[in-house]
């Protein structure tokens, strides 16, 4: 169970001090997506 908490710590001080590249990484992907859709109803 030591384990456990110690590795859920672990990524919660990763996620803690990488938030704003997750964020930029999900902003990219979502733009991405986004001009996938607007390229298929556009007939592209």
């Amino acid at each position: 169970m030591q384990t456990l908490t110690n590795g859920y710590q672990g990524l919660s001080l990763l996620i803690g001090l990488n938030w704003d590249r997750l964020i930029y990484l999900a902003t990219i992907a979502a733009a991405l997506w986004a001009g996938s859709m607007i390229g298929k109803l556009a007939g592209l």
